[in-house]
């Protein structure tokens, strides 16, 4: 059995909403399990003598491989909807666990995060309950277990609210990017297009990039400037 007693805090665990971005379009990572065609957020439980936050990092490092990760805790999910055993026990059944009387098919409150990840940098692999785990395009998201839909949600709406205030911690980007690919994130995220000439000023405006030389790749007159956060 992957989950002794001993070893986890019953009744508590955490789920993540992984954000990543493709260029295009907002990505989140999803598990699924496939004889019960079911998928789910990544999440996981916390050892007895581990923090919250260090259980979710490494959480996400087991799934993404990646340990400098921007991580907020957003929302706590605990609605007697969400409690399911029948889930748990089937999900635990295709895996060769048989079980009557569990902590891990009990209620669960759990803790919500969400993770702005370079999308590029990621090998994602499952953890020892799933079989896959796959980055979907936001808008294409498959029906999720329990109330994961309303966790991504929730998500998606904190990191829309203070989209602003998250930008100098953002991994959906490289070191140096364009005015252009800045605006593609914002795009993604907010689900509208920015006017561009607006979105420049805005940007500028925070006073929170600095300007490179610029990108050529053409025409010289036609060619961006890069920037960067200053925090990096």
């Amino acid at each position: 059995m992957p989950f002794s007693e001993v070893d986890y805090l019953p009744n508590l665990s955490y789920d993540s909403v992984i954000f990543g971005f493709s260029g295009e379009k907002l990505k989140i990572l999803i598990l699924e399990y496939h004889n019960m065609k079911t998928f789910a957020l990544p999440g996981g439980f916390v050892k007895v003598d581990e923090p919250l936050d260090a259980a979710v990092k490494r959480g996400l490092y087991e799934r993404t491989g990646l340990e400098e990760i921007y991580l907020e805790q957003f929302h706590t999910f605990g609605s007697m909807e969400r409690f399911d055993p029948s889930v748990m026990r089937k999900i635990l059944e295709e895996q060769g666990h048989f079980l009557d009387d569990h902590w891990i098919l009990g209620r669960f409150v759990t803790v919500g995060y969400y993770a702005l990840i370079d999308y590029e940098k990621v090998v994602p692999k499952p953890d020892q309950l799933s079989d896959s785990i796959e980055w979907y395009d936001f808008d294409e998201l498959p029906e999720l277990m329990m109330d994961h839909n309303e966790i991504v949600r929730k998500a998606l709406e904190h990191l829309r609210t203070h989209l602003d205030q998250k930008l100098l911690s953002f991994n959906l980007l490289p070191e140096l990017f364009t005015m252009k690919e800045l605006k593609q994130v914002y795009d993604a995220i907010l689900g509208e297009t920015q006017n561009r000439a607006n979105f420049q000023r805005k940007m500028l405006g925070l006073n929170i990039l600095t300007r490179h030389e610029k990108l050529y790749s053409g025409g010289s007159h036609k060619a961006p400037y890069l920037y960067s956060f200053k925090n990096t």
